[in-house]
Formats: C-alpha cells, sequence, structure tokens
C-alpha cells in the first residue's frame, strides 16, 4: 500500500501574483476616477449657488410692485437696488456675488473676491400687468459671458406680475 500523499494547503506564487495585479489595476482606476468625481462636485456646488443667487434676484424683482398711492416706498431698506428699473433702464444690470452667493455689488468692473456674475436684462416694454427679464449667472465673474464663454452658466427668463 502506498503511503498517503500530503498536500499542503495554500497558494502559490503564481496566484498571489494575479490576485495582487488585479487588486492594483482596480485600484488604478478607482484613483483615476477620483479628479472626475472631484471636478463633477466642483460643478455642482456651483450650480447649487448660482440657482440660489438666481432666485434671490427673482424674490428682489417680484418685491418691486407698485405701490397703493400714499404708501412710502421701501426700494432702499433691502435687496440688490434693482427696485424700478423695469421703466426706467434700458441697459441691463450686473451683479457680482462672493463664494459664498453673498452680494459684493451693482454694476461696474469685478471686484477681486467675486466668483459670479450675473446679468440682468429688462426686456421690453413691459405691459400693465406682466413685466419679464432675462437673468444669466455665470462664472467666473471676470470672464464677460458676452465676449467669451464662461466656464458655467444658469440662465432663466422671468415673468413678474405687477
Amino acid at each position: 500500500m502506498k503511503p498517503p500523499v500530503r498536500r499542503t494547503a495554500g497558494f502559490s506564487l503564481v496566484e498571489v501574483t494575479l490576485a495582487l495585479g488585479v487588486a492594483a489595476f482596480c485600484l488604478i482606476v478607482l484613483v483615476g476616477l477620483l479628479p472626475v468625481g472631484l471636478k463633477t462636485q466642483q460643478a455642482s456646488a456651483q450650480q447649487t449657488i448660482a440657482n440660489e443667487i438666481t432666485s434671490e434676484i427673482l424674490g428682489d424683482l417680484r418685491a418691486d410692485i407698485r405701490l397703493p398711492p400714499g404708501q412710502a416706498s421701501h426700494e432702499g431698506d433691502s435687496g440688490f437696488g434693482l427696485h424700478g428699473h423695469w421703466a426706467q433702464m434700458y441697459a441691463p444690470d450686473t451683479l457680482y456675488f462672493d463664494q459664498q452667493g453673498n452680494w459684493l455689488q451693482l454694476n461696474g468692473s469685478p471686484p477681486a473676491a467675486a466668483t459670479f456674475r450675473s446679468k440682468i436684462t429688462y426686456l421690453f416694454p413691459p405691459n400693465a400687468s406682466t413685466a419679464v427679464a432675462n437673468i444669466l449667472v455665470s462664472w467666473p465673474a471676470q470672464v464677460n459671458p458676452a465676449t467669451v464663454t464662461p466656464s458655467g452658466s444658469v440662465q432663466t427668463f422671468i415673468a413678474v406680475n405687477r
């Protein structure tokens, strides 16, 4: 009778090498996806802030309502100073905002801290009950979207019942 053959359990050097190669390939793919994920996350955050800026501007323009006779105007109390421009301004307004969406200034050249540029174009003629405007928020603020394509932008048309 033959003595029993003893087999030791384990992995050969070839199997270990193949397993390390597969694991290294997977890690390289994951590391390669990190920059794409970070860029997508940053673009998403900027679009969210731009949409919040658009919403704030829309709220400010909707606050520009017709006042009953004898009621005092509160145009200077809050907002971006856009009140009353529907019938008076044919030139667009430009607002600048920082990275957090805080308003920096109205018109002029972009301040150093500006990240977002918002251009409000009033579409004429407004009628007795409705006014229409085009709001374009783009970034970076130093890029004029009329001459150069910005990194990103959000645009909306609004109709404000007056």
